[in-house]
């Protein structure tokens, strides 16, 4: 199962070098079900993970001119915050068990991965069933108030669970930023690095970390971001995104199943 869990650590990397997003997602049910990880420090490590191997997608990004810097400002600075706030006050209030009903239990170990497959859930349908529009020349990105706010949501969502939320990120700056597609994804980059190292270095008072294995996976993760963005200038990123969709749903199934029947 560790060597399958090696192999699925160069896949994060790639599928974040491909389509900006995705990689936090396989990242917390690799560690959990491949390293038998508590999914409480498999948050952590999946901070680290993702933080520093996104940075060789960002400064391939950043020499093209693809980073927005304001939207890292308006929607980056609050969605930073969001992970501080969440990792700090909220992961640490959530109780190490609740009932939802008189004979049934839930950890809060329970609770992050029904949590996360959730998201995964909602990741998947949304690269499956997303329409691939043209993008219009002209139009101006909008930096808002409103785009501030989702991004310190964002934040709060993607700290409880350590992930670095591209897939919530791009359809954000797409949408209400107006971003075109690459610019959204060069930018999601830049964020999901700067958040996820900002709340892994702020876990590392209260946690134990195994360095050298976290260090291996974050090298395997590098390399793989570097071979996706060699790849993204190659394939089709439209049909790769909904491949990887399905993959990501089938993953949120699996993990629906295991915590509600075992």
């Amino acid at each position: 199962m560790e060597i399958i869990g090696y192999a699925a650590s160069i896949l994060i990397g790639i599928s974040l070098g491909l389509i900006g997003s995705g990689g936090s997602i396989l990242t917390v049910p690799v560690l959990v079900y491949l390293f038998h990880i508590d999914p409480l420090l498999a948050t952590t490590y999946s901070l680290c993970i993702v933080g520093v191997s996104s940075i060789a997608g960002v400064i391939s990004r950043m020499r093209q001119k693809l980073v927005d810097f304001k939207v890292l400002a308006v929607f980056g600075l609050p969605s930073i915050a969001g992970v501080f706030f969440a990792r700090k006050f909220i992961l640490p209030a959530i109780p190490s068990q609740f009932h939802i009903s008189a004979t049934t239990i839930v950890t809060k170990s329970n609770f992050i991965m029904v949590f996360f497959a959730s998201l995964m859930l909602a990741s998947a349908l949304s690269m499956i069933l997303g329409k691939n529009k043209k993008e219009q020349e002209g139009i101006q990105p909008v930096y808002g108030f409103t785009l501030m706010m989702v991004g310190f949501a964002e934040g709060l969502v993607t700290g409880i669970v350590g992930a670095g939320g591209g897939f919530l990120i791009i359809p954000a700056l797409v949408i209400l930023g107006k971003l075109p597609m690459k610019k959204a994804i060069a930018s999601s980059l830049v964020i999901i690095s700067v958040k996820s190292l900002v709340g892994f270095t702020g876990d590392l008072t209260h946690v134990t970390i195994d360095w050298k294995f976290l260090l291996s996976i974050v090298i395997l993760a590098t390399l793989g971001i570097i071979t996706g963005n060699y790849l993204n200038k190659k394939m089709d990123g439209a049909k790769l995104k909904k491949s990887f969709g399905w993959f990501v749903l089938l993953m949120a199934l699996v993990i629906m199943i295991e915590q509600f029947l075992f």
